[in-house]
């Protein structure tokens, strides 16, 4: 069975990102567009407009147009998106970095997407160069110097993302301007941001959860955008005080610490996570928490622009769904497994056929490695990755199950579970956690062996400073599998 969305059907292509912003910029140009968290001061839509014709104009006179890519590797700073937008429209397609990239993974990315410059930090110019980049521009005036005129070139790429590598080496995900300008139109169709609204962005604009909601969506909705250049939990809070943000977005270790940590938040109307499941129980907790605020969950990949399902602004999701399916969006369940249609579908992985036909089959559906299923009101349940999956005796164990139940515990601020080789029943589920106060490993086996089913037991946990996570919040789990603590 195929499910429709149950949303109005959006356009599809047409108007792009740079005219979207330039639409807004022409309707409140004195309105803050970005504002630097770390008190760098702000920049106003009409402002950020001529940066980024700045921005294109250089790129016109360095010869770069349709058919060229910049790497753009830097933390969330305001430069971010004047150098996305000039890009754009000089019909340059952007390949961000993520700003924690060694210089082996950005040598990689420019080597893979073919980059003809890097646009990066005053810091990371050296860096840049080692890694083989062809030319480097650090960000400051000389971005802005360029006097010709601007360019407005058409071009079929407008994002070349890297997926995050979690099942594989990571690959360019090919995301068109038809693709990125359709996905902004269906994430405005739940989320309905305004003038009115500020965010505080902490997922890295370098990947796609980064850049669709926190970034495009609310740059051609006019809204406020205060960035974050490195997240850390008492300068987020604050900035979502001072600036009175009424949309926070992150994965469910930020949103565990709301419950935990935040103030009030009066001015919050809507709270968001994304990147992996969030549990049932603190879902609740956060609602309790805010109850001015509607709680809910969004999914997607890289592959879907971001986004195949998404909360509503007036009521969240669910508990432990992630929503309902996007406007013009299909969805069906293919033994266990979700599949995607839409316009917000990447066109492919860059260079890679064969990878694009494993993933992408020949009628536009992508098969997206998530288990998961559809109540009868529409609403989308993730409960796995595929290959994520324990086998423990015949029995399957959910991870994403297990690190719900165990961050609902107060002590425990984030948690990761994997499967360890056992010869008796095959595979055993072991957990890597952060606690944030005293807690023993066998109270915190026994704690969770008294909510889950038997075979799902722990037989293990390791207590770590911190859970690797990829931009977006998803656990990586093979770089905790290759832990000797973890397989021994």
């Amino acid at each position: 069975m195929i499910r429709q969305s149950d949303y109005e059907p959006v356009d599809v292509g047409g108007e792009t990102f740079d005219a979207m912003v330039r639409a807004t910029a022409a309707r409140v140009p004195h309105r803050p567009a970005l504002v630097d968290g770390s008190g760098g001061g702000g920049v106003t839509y009409a402002e950020l407009v001529r940066r980024a014709d700045r921005v294109a104009a250089l790129l016109a006179e360095r010869g770069l147009g349709p058919g060229d890519v910049l790497a753009l590797w830097a933390p969330n700073v305001p430069a971010w998106a004047a150098v996305a937008l000039g890009a754009l429209r000089a019909g340059v397609a952007v390949t961000g970095v993520s700003p924690a990239a060694a210089e082996p993974e950005l040598a990689a990315q420019l080597a893979d997407s073919g980059a003809e410059l890097i646009v990066c930090l005053p810091s990371q110019a050296a860096a840049a160069a080692r890694a083989g980049a062809r030319d480097v521009i650090a960000i400051g005036e000389d971005l802005l110097a360029a006097r010709g005129p601007v360019p407005t070139a058409a071009a079929e790429i407008a994002l070349l993302p890297y997926s995050s590598g979690t099942t594989g080496l990571p690959k360019g995900v090919v995301i068109t301007h038809a693709n990125l300008s359709t996905a902004i139109r269906q994430f405005q169709a739940g989320l309905r941001l305004s003038e009115r609204d500020t965010i505080v962005a902490v997922a890295p604009f370098a990947h796609i959860m980064g850049f669709l909601p926190n970034l495009a969506v609310p740059l051609a909705a006019g809204a406020t955008v205060v960035t974050m250049p490195r997240f850390e939990l008492a300068g987020y809070l604050a900035l979502a005080d001072r600036h009175r943000a009424t949309v926070l977005i992150g994965a469910p270790p930020l949103i565990a610490a709301l419950v935990r940590h935040a103030p009030d938040l009066p001015a919050v109307e809507l709270i968001v996570s994304g990147g992996a499941p969030l549990g049932a129980e603190l879902q609740r907790a956060v609602a309790a928490r805010f109850p001015h605020a509607a709680v809910g969950q969004g999914w997607g990949l890289t592959e879907t622009t971001c986004g195949a399902t998404m909360p509503d602004r007036d009521r969240g999701t669910v508990p432990v769904s992630v929503g309902r399916v996007m406007p013009n969006t299909e969805l069906r369940v293919v033994e266990r497994e979700l599949w995607v249609r839409g316009p917000q579908v990447m066109a492919g992985y860059l260079r890679r056929p064969e990878a694009t036909a494993e993933i992408l089959d020949a009628d536009g559906w992508l098969r997206t490695g998530d288990l998961g299923h559809v109540d009868a009101d529409g609403n989308v349940f993730v409960v796995d990755r595929i290959k994520e999956l324990i086998k423990v005796s015949g029995y399957q164990v959910a991870p994403a199950e297990l690190e719900a139940l165990l961050v609902s515990h107060p002590d425990v601020a984030d948690a990761a579970v994997i499967g360890r080789p056992d010869e008796a029943r095959g595979e055993v589920p072991v957990a890597v956690v952060v606690a944030t106060g005293p807690l023993e490993e066998a109270t915190l086996i026994a704690w969770a062996a008294e909510r889950s089913a038997p075979y799902k037991r722990l037989h293990a946990v390791r207590f770590a400073d911190a859970i690797p996570r990829t931009p977006s919040g998803k656990v990586l789990r093979r770089v905790l599998a290759e832990e000797p603590a973890m397989v021994g």
